[in-house]
């Protein structure tokens, strides 16, 4: 899991009443808006316990009133949101998952949450770019209207309008969830990357035939669902924005039910075949006058 380097400054004391802020300037710039969806960056960071040590307890009180302040200004933002976490394992201390409509807005912020507490006070350890997307193997209207002929419900027949109304909207749903989500305070989050594998012969998944990759998705998705009301599983896209192809976000009450589906789902063909996967990390979705107090602060 390639993960960048970063120096360690020499532990010297930041400014009196250091307080990073939005910097106002005279250019406009137009939003960075995808046609469609959202970008997504996941930030993890450890604290750098020696420097937040050379803080008056003064400072100390400052730079966790401005994290906080950031914190409620980001959640203001019309078309954003951000979910906090105390990471579980010394991988990270605590994490942000960050989602904006506008990518100004999402670098912007990700810059001033990464100086919030202070200079080198909070050092990344690793983070990742992806946006909210369709999945391109979902059934089509046409391919749905077939199925209801070969049940023989095809048009013309009383359930026909009736069940393709329902289809309809139920897929009208899952298209917002995937490029809109509102994620709920679940209290335990996975993150982690995919690829889909390019070996050798029968473990290429980009050399198959686009129809029996459909349907080898189908069933890995219909695995899935045994999840339904225990998992909420969100996937964005990264070709070509980072170094794996999807990103994984799972939300639990249990973290026995993560285990559960990322154990049960690679025994399916599409993941025992074809996927490759890369570091895990565990959060715990809390306040942030919680998380200040988790990782000692």
């Amino acid at each position: 899991f390639p993960t960048p380097a970063f120096r360690r400054g020499s532990q010297r004391r930041p400014e009196k009443n250091h307080k990073p802020r939005r910097i106002m300037t005279d250019k406009a710039f137009a939003p960075l808006k995808p046609a469609e969806g959202w970008h997504v960056l996941h930030l993890f960071y450890s604290i750098n316990h020696g420097q937040w040590s050379l803080l008056t307890d003064k400072e100390r009180i400052a730079a966790k009133t401005h994290l906080a302040e950031l914190v409620q200004e980001i959640r203001a933002t019309e078309e954003c949101q951000l979910l906090t976490f105390a990471m579980v394992s010394p991988k990270a201390d605590l994490g942000f998952m960050l989602m904006c409509a506008d990518l100004h807005d999402a670098n912007e912020f990700e810059k001033q949450l990464t100086l919030s507490l202070g200079p080198e006070v909070m050092e990344p350890t690793f983070s990742f770019y992806s946006m909210t997307e369709l999945s391109e193997y979902t059934t089509t209207e046409a391919e749905y209207v077939q199925q209801l002929a070969q049940e023989g419900a095809g048009p013309g027949t009383p359930e026909h309008e009736e069940k393709l109304n329902a289809w309809r909207t139920r897929m009208a749903d899952y298209n917002k969830h995937r490029l809109y989500p509102v994620l709920p305070p679940w209290e335990v989050m996975c993150f982690y990357p995919m690829s889909k594998r390019r070996g050798g012969p029968g473990e290429n998944w980009y050399a198959i035939a686009h129809e029996k990759s459909k349907e080898l998705m189908g069933g890995h998705t219909r695995s899935g669902r045994r999840w339904h009301g225990k998992i909420l599983q969100l996937i964005t896209g990264c070709t070509g924005l980072d170094d794996w192809e999807w990103v994984v976000t799972l939300l639990a009450h249990d973290a026995m039910h993560i285990k559960g589906i990322v154990y049960e789902m690679r025994f399916d063909e599409v993941s025992a075949q074809y996927g490759e996967f890369g570091e895990f990390y565990i959060g715990l979705q809390l306040p942030l006058d919680e998380i200040f107090r988790r990782v000692q602060l």
